[in-house]
């Protein structure tokens, strides 16, 4: 953890715990509400959920299609004047010169499918696949907009306190316009010290309003990702749960636990099963088909009847145009690509990993350094002061000395920053960025329950949720 100094502490107050702690809002708290309230996030989980029904979709070529099939036909057949419509003993009888008949037909036919090469099988795997790799994107999703929190979180903090640093520089600089104002006036000083001490201040004032525009945009982007105002925010410390003793620890952790290393060799096992269900297209396929209709005339009479039929169909593929094969090189291609993907993302995590790593020892070495020059500057400032008032230094000299703190107390800020996000990105690269891991107060989305509410289901036009 970050050791601060009392003089640290007495320039930068920030950095301590305020009397509003109560209140404060958290490091925790706005992931805790980044994860319930972040409309990407949400979007992210409806397409997960819309991915899950292709597993329902798949195992629809297993089951029964059965269809209802009506059919009427009107037919009118008309005669020549000397036609004879029926024949007797005493002759043709005439009825007319038309008759007209309608017929009609109505059943059911169903039609199951027994063998297809194992086709509808494989796309059922590798529709399940797909939804375990999609699992795993989308908590690489979550991790990201988490981390994503921790970066808005700790940019106000940074900007809050260069806010407060610049004003208490404000107000330097005005107690030190005001004493070469009174030294010039019993004339121990002279204008250009005036001068150099009114620009001083005009470019303070100027670097006041900077930091304020920047504070404004950070509260904007925390809004735009927490999903609320930011309140009382304070300096977090570096983070502390999952946090790897050494570089091996972290990459081995990431190495394992990454969701964008789980969900790429999860996509390997879904393309793996598109090559079966491709190989399938070549081998027979089995079908059975039955029917059942009854069919009614115009008269009413008789001669309405049921008629009941079951076929069975052996499908044997020996040609389809090249296109079979086509298609089991594709995907066997693509097979390949996701093998390779596999490495590359391993190697990204991997990499990513390391910075982060590096960064965070760097920015805490940094933290002790500008500890230090924050104190060693400050005893520059009184000393110059000191000797200014004796005549032995000039304004310009204590302008420069206190520059030299107010960069040093500046640096301290961007190094705290600096090392609390690379502590959570390395969080985020190992996998450990999450709600259970990080025992944020929020209910966790399990997107399994919604799998394995759909994966079974035959009909019903509702989503789970009720719409």
């Amino acid at each position: 953890m970050i050791r601060k100094t009392a003089l640290a502490a007495a320039l930068v107050p920030f950095l301590l715990a305020t009397t509003h702690s109560v209140s404060a809002e958290t490091i925790a708290g706005a992931m805790a509400k980044t994860y319930a309230n972040n409309p990407d996030l949400n979007a992210a989980r409806a397409a997960l959920r819309a991915i899950d029904e292709n597993v329902t979709i798949a195992k629809a070529a297993m089951r029964p299609q059965v269809s209802g099939v009506a059919e009427a036909t009107a037919a009118r057949r008309t005669f020549d004047k000397d036609q004879c419509v029926e024949s007797s003993a005493f002759g043709c009888i005439r009825f007319g010169n038309r008759t007209d008949t309608f017929n009609s037909s109505y059943g059911i036919s169903i039609t199951q499918q027994i063998f297809d090469g194992f086709q509808t099988l494989n796309r059922v795997r590798s529709a399940e696949a797909n939804v375990l790799a999609n699992q795993e994107a989308l908590r690489a999703q979550e991790i990201s907009i988490l981390l994503a929190a921790v970066e808005a979180y700790t940019n106000i903090a940074r900007d809050q306190a260069i806010v407060v640093i610049r004003q208490k520089n404000l107000e330097f600089l005005r107690e030190q316009l005001n004493a070469s104002k009174a030294r010039l006036n019993v004339g121990e000083g002279t204008q250009t010290d005036v001068s150099l001490a009114e620009a001083q201040l005009a470019e303070a004032e100027a670097l006041l309003v900077s930091a304020q525009a920047a504070l404004k945009s950070s509260e904007a982007v925390y809004f735009q990702i927490v999903g609320d105002q930011p309140k009382n925010i304070k300096q977090p410390p570096t983070a502390k749960r999952g946090v790897p003793r050494n570089l091996d620890q972290a990459v081995a952790a990431g190495l394992r636990d990454n969701p964008q290393i789980l969900s790429a060799e999860r996509s390997v096992d879904a393309a793996g099963y598109n090559v079966k269900a491709a190989e399938g297209t070549m081998l027979p396929g089995v079908s059975l088909q039955g029917d059942v209709f009854k069919s009614v005339n115009d008269s009413g009479s008789t001669n309405d009847n049921v008629a009941g039929s079951i076929s069975a169909r052996v499908t044997i593929p020996l040609y389809q145009g090249g296109a079979e094969y086509g298609q089991i090189r594709q995907a066997k291609e693509r097979l390949g690509q996701q093998r390779i993907l596999v490495d590359s993302a391993r190697l990204e995590v991997q990499q990513t990993i390391i910075s982060v790593y590096t960064q965070l020892e760097a920015a805490l070495a940094s933290i002790k350094a500008n500890e230090a020059e924050i104190e060693a500057a400050n005893l520059a400032l009184k000393g110059v002061i000191e000797e200014r008032n004796v005549g032995q230094r000039t304004t310009l000299d204590v302008l420069i000395a206190q520059q030299t703190v107010l960069d040093a107390q500046e640096r301290l800020v961007i190094s705290q920053r600096i090392a609390v996000v690379a502590s959570y990105s390395l969080l985020a690269s190992m996998g450990r960025l999450t709600v259970r891991d990080q025992g944020l107060q929020v209910a966790e989305y399990r997107a399994g329950d919604h799998y394995q509410a759909v994966k079974d289901k035959w009909f019903g036009l509702r989503t789970v949720d009720g719409r």
